[in-house]
């Protein structure tokens, strides 16, 4: 029996799913995590042989201590993983240390965690690349602000996700930047890059041990995640129906540029929404970054939705077994939509549930680990029509603000890029609530709405 370790099989919440088909699977599968093991989730502990919990996952030695209790019990260790961004370094130091070979080690990071050192491997995939300085004083950013223009983006070189991304605009923004980074964060390293007037679309695959695609999906978030966290506003993303020729091959080369093997991938892109000088024309890939992980938060869930599958079981079969028998079903849009506290929403909850109870697939709160950039209160349902996802969109998005009719359309214009097939662009239909509000509804249950078990999120 193969020994696979699961590093925070808690968190997110979703993740019991993986150990689950881990387990049904054959491997022995065993969870280090910081939660007393008496708050796990029922299912959790049903899908995990053994849990060792440490005092806090950031000690190193305490991680340490646990994997080496399993080897001494177990013997050797076949995998080691967390599916998790901000543990990557860390097992890749443990597979190192334990001399793991079924995934990335420490001498891999580099290129798979610093955006700077992607950028080389885009390249090579000959994937377009946003120009970008190293942050060092007043006058070498400006050196570079001068040949590429206002705005910048500076962020972390080594961050995850949009966590201190920040978006300049003139000399006054940076000289406050370069302050905050000098007071706060004077030993990280961050990266300005030129902007790409641009949606986001992702190639989100499953890779065998001989680096080719299981499963493939992808992705469209048409408002940036850097907004969203800035101004505290909505978030929206959706699974698209096809994933397009372009992010499909473009995904692949980087499989290969990168040499991905045995892992859950989410590849991100600029696809871009107008012509820009020495970037490319509009429609257009441009790389972003590579995450050696799923996507986070709930989105392999949505995948599932939209594909008719389960991803969970793909990987597992993939990591016991080097491939799946698991079918892809009738696919669909699956959109995210997250509400954000304190804004005056035409719709009740109450009302959204009795419009759209036949196409919710998971209504829930967002855990405040996630509400930065995913909003408080989710919404995700299926469509087999993008005109039917313009409309969900519409009405759990509509506010009673004077300037409704302002955001609606806006709404209009960022799904509008959604498509990247090359079909002509046709008059938009008014999009306002269908409907207006009644007061005779019928009470919903507020947790995750499935068709079965096995995408069931508590």
């Amino acid at each position: 029996m193969s020994n696979f370790i699961f590093i925070s099989p808690n968190f997110p919440t979703n993740y019991w799913q993986f150990c689950r088909e881990l387990k049904n699977d054959g491997m022995n599968v065993l969870g280090i995590g910081d939660q007393p093991y008496d708050e796990l989730k029922p299912e959790l502990k049903d899908s995990l042989n053994e849990y060792y919990k440490v005092g806090s996952l950031e000690n190193y030695d305490e991680v340490y201590r646990a994997v080496a209790f399993f080897t001494f019990k177990y013997g050797r260790i076949d995998w080691l993983e967390s599916n998790n961004e901000y543990w990557l370094e860390r097992d890749a130091a443990l597979r190192t240390d334990f001399h793991i070979t079924s995934g990335f080690q420490t001498e891999d990071m580099p290129r798979i965690k610093y955006k700077s050192k992607m950028k080389e491997y885009y390249q090579k995939a000959g994937i377009a690349t946003a120009r970008y300085h190293m942050v060092d004083d007043f006058e070498g950013c400006k050196k570079f602000i001068e040949e590429v223009g206002y705005p910048v983006v500076v962020k972390p070189d080594n961050g995850v996700g949009a966590s201190d991304t920040h978006r300049l605009s003139n000399d006054e923004e940076l000289r406050t930047f370069l302050t905050y980074k000098s007071i706060h964060h004077p030993d990280v390293s961050y990266i300005m890059e030129e902007f790409v007037r641009a949606e986001v679309n992702s190639y989100d695959a499953i890779i065998d041990g001989s680096g080719n695609p299981i499963f493939e999906a992808g992705n469209v978030s048409p408002m940036s995640i850097m907004d969203i966290v800035n101004d505290n506003d909505n978030s929206i993303y959706y699974i698209i129906k096809d994933l397009p020729d372009d992010t499909r091959a473009a995904g692949r080369a980087v499989v290969k540029s990168f040499g991905v093997k045995s892992r859950f991938v989410h590849f991100e892109f600029f696809r871009m929404s107008e012509d820009q000088a020495g970037m490319g024309k509009k429609g257009q890939i441009v790389a972003l970054e590579v995450n050696m992980r799923p996507c986070g938060g709930f989105t392999p869930d949505m995948i599932n939705f939209a594909r008719s599958t389960n991803v969970y079981k793909i990987w597992a079969d993939m990591i016991a077994f080097g491939g799946t028998d698991m079918p892809v079903g009738e696919h669909f849009y699956c959109p995210f939509a997250g509400r954000r506290d304190g804004k005056h929403f035409v719709y009740s909850h109450e009302q959204l549930m009795q419009k759209y109870q036949g196409n919710m697939r998971m209504v829930d709160r967002i855990p405040d680990a996630l509400s930065g950039a995913m909003g408080n209160q989710m919404y995700v349902a299926t469509f087999p029509t993008f005109e039917e996802m313009e409309q969900f969109y519409a009405d759990v998005l509509a506010v009673t603000d004077e300037n409704n009719d302002a955001i609606q359309q806006e709404l209009v214009n960022v799904l509008a890029l959604g498509e990247p097939a090359a079909k002509a662009l046709i008059p938009k239909p008014n999009l306002s609530p269908a409907v207006k509000p009644t007061t005779a509804v019928t009470k919903t249950t507020t947790k995750a709405v499935t068709k079965t078990d096995s995408r069931k999120k508590k």
